[in-house]
């Protein structure tokens, strides 16, 4: 894989609200891991707004352990 984090960060952030969706499909059961994902993609959102290349690559790798 040659993507760079740039070009992969939003495809992972894509990825992990797809799973959140899932995971509210099915109800009570998945409840945990909606709110996990939720604060996942909320840290994600703020790492790229604050520009901190630590803070983003922290972030890209919690939604990259994410699995389907």
């Amino acid at each position: 894989m040659s993507e760079s984090v740039g070009e992969d960060f939003p495809v992972q952030q894509a990825r992990v609200r797809q799973i959140q969706l899932y995971a509210r499909e099915i109800g009570p059961p998945g409840a945990f891991l909606v709110a996990m994902a939720e604060q996942s993609l909320r840290e994600a959102e703020a790492a790229a707004i604050s520009g901190d290349p630590v803070r983003i690559l922290r972030a890209y790798e919690d939604l990259r352990s994410y699995e389907e």
